[in-house]
């Protein structure tokens, strides 16, 4: 018998039995499922089961947190259920019919940063390193940078823009192609598309507000600016969606035979001259604006009231999955003021849901299974991965959870109020310092020993002070 056999057996009839799911798959440490009628599964009975440590619905998915040993579940689960799992895409796809619009273009906005995010993470790390040792002065009584001193790391220094660059400058190329590679549409073209927006015979994007003279290309009847829109992330956007949306169409109404001209020429061609003629002037403003509002309200004087509510609220959004509009946001930040103070508040939103956790599991600290759960949990949480915690531990108790919010939200106002600035998006965790400019690091630090301490002693506090209700109840019956 297998070691989740039972658990799997009764998931499967808390589920509404193998008609009832229409996909299933697994990730890192959930089970995902797509259910014809979500309504049928019994959340409490499943959560009852001792090998499951939490459940919550997202993007039309029923996901049921088992932790590391998933994959061992999964196969014992589809061979009780006796039905074949499928692909994560081939879930989404199937996902879609319980989702809402919103949910749907949260969901797509979610699919083309994702795959994304590990690159912005080195790069994040990189510009920090580099920032160390390049622009603080430590050697020599404070005078010189390691840079200065050494030719080693200054080569270092010279040799890791290289990467940087590639990450930074030519994030068009990687958001056009995650755009075709999630329309179904030819990668190549959306790859070739990026180039095109950061080409280096266009006039840098930073090199725009300084320059005498703008290049541009003579039609004779009219005059296209010759502008790059390196690391912009709404034309590029904007210009990956067209080109999926002419190549779909074109690849419907032209014959088969000679597709492979037609549709190719005809997609690429005119996407690139929209671009940049009407989409990425139109994007570029966008994007301006809504980095312009978003870092006014993190530097106004009202700054510690946007950073309080974007504190306490982050984890909820994580939860109705809104979050995912934030890499955009962050990434638009870095195009325009060369880092953000908006992706440190996230980082800290994580400790902080890690360390209720940890409150937990000092105030359970007798209580062996619920140790199996929070402590993986825990240590998950404070390296980014906050569901096993929020879902696991934190909403189940719920009050963790707000105590969480809470400490999230005053590290939050420590962090903007000291203006806390990033390189780019990073681990989402405790690691997140790495990520921090070197000349906020320490006031960081600061923030992120709030979001551990608050959250924590709060978690303790109401911990016990429900114990002593509960155990006074008992008494006066007992009278």
């Amino acid at each position: 018998m297998g070691k989740f056999k039972s658990d799997a057996e009764q998931l499967l009839k808390l589920v509404g039995g193998k008609l009832n799911i229409s996909a299933v798959t697994h990730c890192a440490t959930r089970m995902r499922f797509v259910l014809a009628d979500p309504k049928v599964a019994d959340v409490k009975a499943i959560e009852a089961l001792k090998s499951v440590k939490g459940t919550f619905t997202q993007a039309g998915q029923f996901q049921v947190i088992i932790g590391n040993e998933v994959p061992t579940f999964y196969n014992e689960f589809v061979a009780v259920a006796g039905i074949d799992g499928v692909s994560k895409d081939e879930v989404k796809v199937a996902a879609k019919g319980n989702m809402s619009f919103i949910q749907r273009l949260l969901a797509g906005l979610a699919e083309i940063f994702t795959p994304l995010i590990p690159a912005l993470v080195v790069g994040g790390l990189i510009l920090g390193f580099r920032n160390v040792i390049g622009d603080i002065k430590l050697l020599e009584n404070g005078t010189k940078t390691i840079v200065e001193v050494s030719q080693f790391w200054a080569g270092v220094h010279s040799f890791l823009w290289l990467i940087g660059e590639a990450i930074f400058h030519f994030l068009p190329v990687g958001i056009t192609w995650s755009i075709s590679k999630k329309m179904g549409t030819t990668q190549i073209l959306g790859i070739i598309l990026g180039i095109t927006l950061v080409s280096p015979q266009l006039l840098n994007a930073y090199a725009v507000a300084g320059a005498k003279e703008i290049p541009f290309w003579d039609f004779g009847f009219a005059k296209v600016q010759m502008i790059g829109y390196q690391a912009q992330v709404i034309p590029a956007m904007l210009a990956g969606f067209l080109l999926a949306f002419l190549e779909t169409k074109l690849r419907k109404i032209v014959p088969e035979y000679i597709s492979m001209i037609v549709v190719p020429f005809f997609a690429l061609v005119p996407t690139v001259l929209i671009a940049h003629t009407i989409l990425g002037p139109i994007g570029w403003k966008i994007g301006s604006a809504i980095s312009f509002v978003v870092y006014t309200g993190l530097t106004s004087s009202l700054k510690w009231l946007f950073a309080a509510l974007f504190g306490f609220a982050y984890a909820p959004l994580v939860i109705t999955g809104l979050h995912h509009m934030t890499n955009a946001i962050d990434m638009q930040l870095v195009a325009e003021f060369g880092g953000t103070n908006l992706w440190p508040m996230i980082a800290l939103s994580n400790i902080a849901q890690g360390s209720a956790v940890l409150g937990m599991i000092y105030v359970n600290r007798k209580d062996e299974d619920e140790k199996q759960v929070s402590i993986p949990a825990c240590i998950s949480c404070y390296l980014g991965v906050t569901e096993p915690a929020m879902f696991g531990i934190n909403l189940k108790y719920v009050y963790p959870f707000l105590c969480a919010m809470t400490g999230s939200a005053l590290a939050a106002v420590v962090s903007v109020g000291s203006g806390v600035m990033a390189n780019s998006i990073g681990v989402g965790g405790l690691p997140g310092i790495l990520s921090i400019k070197p000349q906020f690091m320490a006031v960081f630090a600061i923030s992120m020993l709030i979001a551990v301490v608050v959250p924590f002693i709060l978690t303790v506090i109401i911990s016990k002070r429900k114990a002593a209700t509960v155990l006074a109840g008992k008494e006066a019956v007992a009278k």
